[in-house]
């Protein structure tokens, strides 16, 4: 665990040495969980917003996009459900001060359970060698079953409570586990009780509840009030999707872990409209493609995970999530919820508007099913980044490097220009042309700010894939030096290459092959 820490730690340290990510206004000691992306994190974050809006948009010709607005009327909310339904349990220790979600303490609780039965499995594993059967341990070994049976036990007292509203059973549950304050170890709790997560303000000068709205808490249900426009205007056909890409406010109380929960965030969310009955299929079809987007980067499929929802939202028949190997444990990365009509038909039934679809094929109208993907552009650039930044050491008693091996396709600079002599005018003219050339094709950056060895470190820590550098074998064969940022392998290229070669590796097409 301490470990883990130093790595998250190490992550957050290098987020903000390299541009990655800044403390919302920082010179004023800064905003509690809001955060600003620096010049290679909004590069980072653009990327994978374009990766997920190709897969989306451009692979399929039956999903549609929009940018809807953050302001909605009000009766959006309240039909929504957020207004009654969208809270967070929050508990106080009265020794700290601190204040936590009652449900994350109990979620930690089981984590530990979790760890300890990783543990016997791990060192069962180390005893019996290539015999061992790891189902029949779980069953058989008397240790394991009582942490599982402990496990389930509290499963399903914190799926019942959560979906009971039951904030006095909540809190019997950290006190029947002796769950205690993280920081200062103390059991002295306060009641449970429910905290609505929305942002408020007014509109214009209309004070008092008549104008009263909200920041959006999430995007989709500008997705749900425009069906019927994009349905007809690009006469599409169910089933079909409707995506977007956009920015969400929580007033997060407990916003921890750096860009993992954030006040104000981004989301890319994706509504399939499809026919009532069809839930089942698509939302099958749903989990297996988007768990195919995330291998696609290189993932290991290791660090990734389904979870089932034991205490369903008040709109869905079915979720699950994709789950991220993030240092501080497997948490929820992206979410494919089953929302049935729910959404559609309460927007209905509180405007007064037909929110209906006329199926040809069935010769009847219905108010569609949905089933929704929906994944943080924040938490997915956190799991990024916690994949791919290794500090290794290079070959040849070179010492260490830190390096972050995004995909090609995701990293912020594809490639660097390096002239081997800042002062020879002769090495800097033909570097600067190749950089003028590479620009209209690719994120390319011209450095000359160091010995070459630095500059290599540099751009290994910000994740570019290839350096190119000018030499003065350049000037006389039109040569140059590409190094691999992964393997350090080096290959002399002719210049009239460079551009198709560097293409070829950082394409976002290779990503759909």
């Amino acid at each position: 665990m301490a470990q883990q820490t130093d790595l998250f730690k190490n992550l957050i340290a290098h987020c903000k040495e390299y541009g990655f990510i800044f403390q919302s206004s920082e010179v004023y000691d800064g905003l509690s969980a809001v955060y600003d992306y620096g010049p290679y994190g909004v590069e980072l974050k653009n990327n994978i917003k374009s990766y997920w809006w190709s897969s989306m948009v451009q692979m399929h010709d039956n999903i549609v996009g929009i940018d809807a607005a953050i302001f909605m009327h009000p009766k959006t909310w309240k039909a929504s459900g957020h207004v009654d339904a969208f809270n967070d349990p929050l508990i106080d220790n009265k020794d700290s001060k601190k204040r936590y979600r009652a449900d994350v303490l109990i979620e930690e609780q089981m984590e530990k359970i979790e760890a300890k039965i990783d543990k016997e499995i791990e060192k069962a594993r180390k005893r019996f060698g290539d015999g061992f059967d790891e189902a029949m341990y779980r069953t058989t070994n008397p240790r394991v079953m009582g942490y599982v049976e402990a496990f389930e036990a509290i499963r399903t007292r914190l799926a019942a409570a959560m979906t009971n509203g039951d904030m006095a059973e909540l809190k019997q549950i950290i006190e029947d586990l002796e769950i205690a304050d993280p920081e200062s170890g103390s059991r002295n709790w306060t009641d449970v009780r429910q905290f609505n997560l929305m942002f408020s303000t007014q509109l214009g000068n209309i004070a008092g509840e008549e104008g009263k709205l909200y920041l959006r808490p999430e995007t989709a249900q500008g997705i749900f009030v425009n069906f019927l426009n994009v349905q007809k205007t690009t006469r599409q056909k169910i089933p079909f999707g409707i995506a977007q890409i956009g920015k969400a406010f929580r007033n997060e109380i407990v916003a921890r872990q750096f860009i993992f929960r954030m006040r104000e965030f981004e989301q890319m969310e994706m509504q399939f409209f499809i026919r009532p009955g069809d839930q089942k299929h698509w939302y099958d079809y749903w989990k297996q493609a988007r768990m195919k987007w995330h291998l696609a980067l290189g993932t290991p499929q290791s660090k990734l995970r389904f979870h089932d929802h034991d205490n369903l939202a008040h709109y869905a028949d079915a979720a699950v999530d994709v789950q991220f190997e993030f240092p501080f444990g497997f948490k929820e990365l992206e979410g494919i919820h089953s929302r049935t009509d729910f959404d559609l038909g309460n927007h209905q039934e509180l405007s007064g508007k037909k929110l209906q679809y006329f199926d040809p094929e069935l010769q009847e109208s219905y108010v569609p099913y949905v089933v929704e993907t929906s994944i943080g552009v924040d938490r997915m650039f956190l799991a990024m980044m916690s994949n791919a930044l290794v500090e290794e050491e290079v070959p040849g008693g070179e010492g260490s490097r830190a390096v972050l091996k995004l995909h090609p396709a995701l990293a912020p600079v594809k490639c660097a220009i390096l002239p081997l002599k800042r002062n020879e005018e002769r090495i800097v003219k033909v570097a600067q042309d190749i950089f003028h050339k590479l620009k209209l094709s690719f994120n390319v950056q011209y450095d000359d700010t160091g010995s070459i060895g630095k500059l290599y470190r540099r751009q290994d820590a910000i994740g570019t894939p290839f350096c190119v550098t000018v030499d003065f074998d350049s000037l006389e064969d039109n040569t140059v030096t590409l190094r691999d940022r992964d393997t350090l392998q080096q290959e002399r290229v002719h210049i009239s290459q460079l551009e198709g070669i560097i293409r070829e590796r950082v394409d976002m097409k290779q990503l759909f092959v």
